[in-house]
């Protein structure tokens, strides 16, 4: 049942992300409610700690991201209803997946866009005024500078379902 819902979960946002760049708290609040009340209920007090492990590294491996701005706090409460909903090894473990998916998008926008040798040197160049330069205010860079930007909760999906192909769930 915490499978069918997960993946009803990731449709939603996949297709609200897609269409607004958004990942609405009307989706994913009541999913991290269900996954304590499930747990708890099911399990008990370990299966509530259960759930607030797996809440809190799906919070917590988005959160560095999510306060430099690469990332925002639907795609942030996602991975934290997720690992509300399966716990904290399945919720690092789908991270992963989406980190390396999501690599792969931002790379392929890079290389439609005929820009990988400039994005290479635009890290290089920062890395570089980081090093000279110890003051932020001398720094102006736009986030489109940085890295190509796309809704996020794709690779999530892609991650999380993998990692459901993984458990063999599905």
């Amino acid at each position: 049942m915490a499978n069918i819902l997960l993946l009803i979960l990731l449709v939603i946002c996949l297709i609200t992300d897609i269409k607004s760049r958004k990942i609405l708290n009307i989706v994913t609040l009541p999913a991290i409610l269900f996954g304590f009340l499930f747990y708890l209920l099911t399990n008990g007090y370990e299966g509530f700690l259960f759930s607030g492990k797996g809440f809190l590294v799906g919070l917590g491996v988005l959160f560095i991201p999510f306060a430099m701005g690469g990332i925002g706090a639907g795609d942030v409460k996602l991975l934290a209803a997720i690992g509300a909903m399966k716990g904290a090894f399945f919720v690092f473990y789908a991270f992963l997946y989406a980190a390396i998916v999501g690599g792969l998008i931002a790379l392929f926008i890079l290389i439609k866009r005929k820009d990988v040798k400039g994005f290479f040197m635009r890290i290089v160049n920062s890395i570089f005024l980081l090093s000279v330069s110890k003051s932020q205010d001398s720094i102006q860079m736009s986030k489109k500078d940085l890295a190509p930007s796309f809704p996020y909760g794709v690779a999530m999906a892609v991650g999380t379902f993998t990692m459901l192909l993984m458990e063999g769930r599905i």
